[in-house]
């Protein structure tokens, strides 16, 4: 099993998961984090760091939003790791209460 970063993370993308995260498994989109899930050792401790409550174990991924399982492992193919904390964008508490954004994801194609 491997966690997955969900809808809440688009255009937030606080980076307290990837400073507790022991294996470098987060890769940094445009306005997105993913999980690789080949990186991935299921530690857990990276969920209770996410500000917006976006990350989740496979399992227990919420059904409206199980389309992100294939959105990390594909997007973790393309996109570089990021392995420090960086300051999130300046307006990201203000998506951070904004609900369906799947639209916004920027996948930098």
């Amino acid at each position: 099993m491997t966690y997955v970063v969900t809808e809440s993370c688009i255009k937030c993308k606080y980076t307290d998961c990837v400073d507790v995260c022991p294996v470098d498994c987060f890769r940094e989109g445009p306005n997105f984090l993913v999980i690789d899930p080949d990186e991935c050792i299921d530690c857990t401790l990276c969920v209770a760091e996410c500000p917006v409550e976006a990350i989740f174990a496979e399992d227990d991924v919420p059904e409206n939003q199980r389309a992100f399982i294939q959105v990390n492992a594909d997007l973790a193919k393309q996109w570089p790791a990021i392995i420090e904390k960086k300051d999130a964008p300046a307006d990201a508490d203000e998506w951070a209460k904004v609900k369906d954004k799947r639209d916004l994801l920027d996948r930098g194609e």
